[in-house]
């Protein structure tokens, strides 16, 4: 069991990640359009490279979760990503979390501790 709580731990590390990197990359842009100016800012952008490369490397973890676990319990355990999603809004975009979210997340990491039983 705890190797499955670590794999997903991980794998949802790399998504979160990923995520991260492209709200990073999206506030380093300039506004969304069709121009190849715009294009050519995403190309150069390494917060966008960044979140690719975690993506890629979550989702191939992910593929052997999948082949190695069952969904019914690997599935519910990827929710580790919400505590790592308020851990990086607080730390790298600085924004202030209320409790009730902090509740909510505890919440569902509840019904994670269930669901892998």
């Amino acid at each position: 069991m705890w190797k499955i709580i670590l794999l997903s731990a991980i794998q949802s590390l790399f998504l979160s990640g990923g995520q991260v990197f492209l709200k990073l990359a999206m506030q380093r842009t300039d506004k969304l359009s069709l121009t190849w100016a715009f294009l050519r800012s995403l190309v150069a952008n390494l917060y966008l490279l960044a979140s690719g490369l975690c993506m890629i490397a979550g989702t191939i973890l992910w593929l052997y979760i999948l082949r190695r676990f069952d969904f019914s319990v690997a599935y519910p355990i990827t929710s580790i990503s919400y505590i790592f999603g308020m851990l990086a809004a607080i730390l790298v975009f600085h924004e202030a979390v209320p409790t009730t979210r902090w509740i909510g997340v505890m919440l569902i990491m509840g019904g994670v501790a269930l669901a892998a039983r």
